[in-house]
């Protein structure tokens, strides 16, 4: 009998380095879009550091009288995000050592992606970094699978 590995996270936004190591250990990565979101958490945002310390970047979304929303239904509220954030990093980073060689990737990972909603551009962030990084790990979406009974 084959075992399969798989690891079901939430979705975040720019995840950290481990985040990247668990998708590549598994066979099987499973966004859990099926979850409340949860404000003042990193579905939506995270930092960069800058000259002047650390920078928020967030996403914003709507929240007000959704607060039992799931993820995966929370949706975009300012368009504007894309811009503001890739000038953020380009301003941030323009003089990192390997900035040139992926700044083409990056400008249009940002000021391309047309996302209404949060999973979405936190899928497309998540498929293009393991792309780039090389990992093969199928992404699949907790609400694909229906939930059955746990056995005694």
């Amino acid at each position: 009998m084959s075992r399969k590995r798989i690891a079901i996270v939430q979705s975040n936004y720019i995840p950290w380095k481990g985040y990247f190591d668990l998708i590549h250990r598994v066979d099987e990565f499973v966004l859990y879009d099926d979850a409340q979101y949860t404000r003042r958490d990193w579905r939506n945002r995270n930092r960069i550091k800058t000259a002047n310390g650390c920078l928020w970047l967030t996403i914003p979304v709507q929240v007000k009288g959704r607060y039992y929303q799931k993820i995966k239904e929370t949706e975009v509220s300012d368009q504007q995000w894309r811009e503001q954030h890739w000038k953020s990093i380009q301003a941030c980073y323009a003089r990192a050592p390997y900035f040139p060689m992926y700044k083409d990737w990056l400008a249009d990972l940002y000021l391309g992606n047309s996302a209404t909603l949060l999973s979405e551009v936190n899928y497309q962030f998540l498929t293009a970094f393991c792309a780039t990084l090389g990992i093969t790990t199928p992404l699949t979406w907790s609400s694909q699978y229906e939930l059955g009974m746990g056995k005694n």
